[in-house]
């Protein structure tokens, strides 16, 4: 008995270390993922210039990608953008003449973080107005739940059928009488 119980707990516990190495290669292999997009040809040799490009690539991005910036894309269109920036930095741009660069030629949706202005209002408003809405909604469901018991004693058949608290009629006893005794 005691074998079998540490042969047991023995398979557990290989079972959970697999499980734990899993989950770090598995964070290994995510947090990588960014650094491997930039290829080596890519970089730049001033070290304060490739920061500034690093930072500027993160806000921008992955138009085929959409979800991603262009620091962590794979995708060519990425890499010509990661160069663009490069190379407009290179040629004396600051930090906001090379994100303007890029909003003129490809639009506010190249921003991972648009800009906040009337045009963008509902943008940035809608995930409040959702949650607020998903309360109202809520609260408006949880207030007509608890009205509805009122509104089902004015009718008397409903109020039978809805109240679990309501006695049973002699019919209604019979009819159980009779599915009980059928199981059995």
């Amino acid at each position: 008995m005691a074998r079998a119980r540490q042969r047991r707990s023995g398979t557990a516990w290989r079972r959970g270390a697999g499980r734990r190495l899993m989950l770090v290669i598995a964070v290994l292999a995510t947090s990588t993922a960014g650094a491997l997009a930039v290829q080596p040809d890519e970089r730049l040799s001033d070290p304060a210039l490739e920061a500034r490009a690093r930072k500027l690539s993160v806000e921008l991005r992955c138009l085929v990608c959409q979800n991603q910036s262009i620091d962590d894309s794979d995708a060519p269109l990425a890499r010509d953008l990661r160069l663009l920036v490069r190379e407009r930095l290179k040629a004396g741009d600051s930090d906001a003449e090379v994100l303007g660069f890029v909003v003129e030629r490809y639009g506010e949706f190249a921003l991972l973080r648009p800009t906040f202005g009337w045009h963008t209002l509902l943008l940035w408003l809608a995930p409040v107005l959702a949650l607020g809405g998903g309360l109202y909604l809520a609260w408006t469901v949880m207030r007509s739940g608890r009205r509805l018991p009122a509104a089902a004693a004015s009718d008397g058949a409903t109020a039978l059928a809805t109240s679990p608290s309501a006695p049973l009629s002699a019919e209604e006893k019979a009819r159980l009488e009779r599915l009980l005794s059928d199981e059995r």
